[in-house]
């Protein structure tokens, strides 16, 4: 029914914008540097399920209600940034305290984190991002024929891009995981704290003084 003719062009551009390095596939990155390939694909469904709040605000015309009202907006802006910036501080404080990854057999300090730790910083890296409420209230209508049901056509392509930004992102959480030795090693996980971390905090910086939408 929503396989159209709209569909591929969307399919094609969804999945260009899903391998772009950014801060989703930082922090799968760094999430899986700290716990394993749990942590990484945790993060990375949690994020993705986000997907599917920024599709039904942007259908239900919330989306449009927060471009319009510049302190909504500029609200929902700073409390992103800050997010951005306090998980990049919990990198450079591991950074610090030089925690490596615990693998077969490479000594390790570190403890495992809770299951809800990922879940909840890929969930709310997204849902307070504005970038994707923009992304999903400009992008999404292209799509979306005049006769189609906008809620769900909204939902079915949130789960495509569910799915493809899934595979991406699962894809690197394996391959970073899978270094073993490498992400055992003290030094290297300073480093690759050290560099999210920095990375993150000027994402949220960049965001806070981001100008809104015209």
């Amino acid at each position: 029914m929503f396989i159209d003719a709209q569909f591929w062009p969307f399919l094609v551009a969804i999945t260009l914008l899903s391998i772009s390095p950014g801060v989703d596939t930082l922090l799968v990155i760094r999430n899986t540097a700290r716990g394993g390939v749990r942590d990484g694909v945790l993060t990375s469904l949690a994020i993705c399920c986000g997907l599917f709040v920024h599709a039904a605000v942007s259908a239900l015309g919330i989306s449009l209600i927060l471009l319009q009202s510049a302190w909504a907006f500029q609200l929902l802006k700073l409390a992103g940034a800050a997010y951005l910036v306090w998980l990049g501080v919990q990198g450079l404080l591991a950074a610090r305290r030089g925690q490596g990854l615990p693998v077969a057999g490479v000594s390790g300090e570190r403890r495992p984190v809770p299951m809800w730790r990922p879940l909840r910083e890929g969930l709310l890296s997204n849902v307070l991002n504005p970038k994707t409420v923009v992304f999903y209230m400009a992008f999404l209508p292209q799509f979306i024929a005049p006769g189609d049901p906008a809620l769900a056509k909204s939902l079915f392509l949130a789960g495509v891009h569910f799915v493809i930004a899934n595979l991406w992102q699962i894809g690197v959480a394996v391959m970073v995981s899978s270094a073993g030795r490498l992400l055992g090693s003290r030094l290297f996980s300073r480093a690759l704290n050290g560099v999210t971390g920095v990375v993150l905090i000027a994402f949220g910086i960049k965001l806070a003084l981001e100008r809104p939408p015209a």
